[in-house]
């Protein structure tokens, strides 16, 4: 049966998701790199990205290498693909990962403008999306064959399935910092309302990773 997940998504100390400001110099808003010092000296990161096969181990990467597991396709929003807004103006712009993303599976961005489908190395597609998160959860379902549909972000992505109980599991990453602005995760979501609950809670030098399911109704 096709999950729905959240995996190695990272929040501040102080909630946020991502940092203020995102452009080509800081894709992830202003300090929001600084999240991810504990996923990026992984072997997980290290060879979805690069291609290396070098790379620590241990619990941090054990998070990492679980969110690849069983994905089939990947939902996006669209400050996740692009830091560009409105009309798609720049066609040449294609992600940020170069010819050959980490994903190597379909992956549905969420946008209000049309676009064609770009089809990349390693077997990953982008499809745009106009008809919303259900919509690019339906499509995401049937491209996965019955393999998990992997929800990336960003934070405002994440609130939309959240809120309409879409996602089954959700992994985060609570790191040692503070950005003091930008997108908090968890903003005009009741988690507990919604039925999510804590399973999992490990602590590793650089980060505290938190597992959340959804309960079903009694």
């Amino acid at each position: 049966m096709t999950r729905v997940r959240v995996e190695s998504f990272t929040v501040s100390l102080d909630g946020y998701g991502a940092g203020p400001n995102q452009s080509h110099k800081d894709p992830l808003g202003i300090g929001g790199t600084d999240l991810h010092q504990w996923l990026f000296p992984t072997r997980t990161f290290q060879r979805a990205l690069f291609g290396k096969d070098d790379g620590a181990t241990g619990v941090d990467d054990d998070f990492a290498a679980r969110g690849f597991e069983n994905v089939g396709a990947w939902i996006l929003g669209r400050n996740m693909f692009s830091p560009h807004r409105g009309p798609w103006t720049d066609m040449s712009w294609q992600g940020w990962w170069g010819d050959n993303p980490p994903y190597h599976v379909p992956v549905f961005i969420l946008t209000h403008h049309d676009r064609p489908s770009i089809e990349m190395e390693g077997d990953t597609t982008f499809h745009f999306v106009t008809g919303g998160s259900r919509d690019a959860l339906d499509r995401a379902r049937e491209a996965a064959g019955g393999k998990d549909v992997r929800v990336g972000g960003g934070p405002n992505t994440i609130q939309q399935f959240l809120r309409e109980r879409l996602i089954d599991e959700m992994h985060f990453a609570i790191s040692p910092v503070m950005l003091g602005g930008g997108e908090r995760l968890f903003d005009g979501v009741d988690l507990r309302a919604l039925g999510y609950r804590c399973v999992e809670f490990v602590g590793s030098e650089k980060a505290t990773h938190v597992v959340l399911q959804r309960q079903d109704d009694p």
